[in-house]
């Protein structure tokens, strides 16, 4: 994607069904950007570590991870959240 092209805003509802279950693909949301680990083997049916899943906003999480958001950077951002 180049930065030309705009990202697709999610909401809260469209973010639920891309929970990694039933074939849907894996997306979460960390900070408003929108993240694709379906093809993560630590993601596997949309969950890391028995302790996250797919489909939801992990902002408050990710402060609680023992590593940073360097490592969410790592997979491809394929959108924002909407705020409402």
């Amino acid at each position: 994607m180049n930065a030309a092209q705009e990202l697709k805003k999610f909401s809260k509802e469209e973010l639920v069904r891309n929970n990694g279950k039933n074939e849907a693909p894996a997306f979460f949301a960390v900070s408003g950007k929108v993240y694709d680990v379906t093809n993560s083997p630590l993601w596997e049916d949309g969950e890391h570590e028995s302790l996250h899943e797919a489909g939801k906003d992990l902002t408050q999480e990710l402060e609680l991870a023992p590593h940073g958001a360097d490592v969410i950077e790592r997979y491809q951002v394929v959108g924002t959240l909407s705020e409402g």
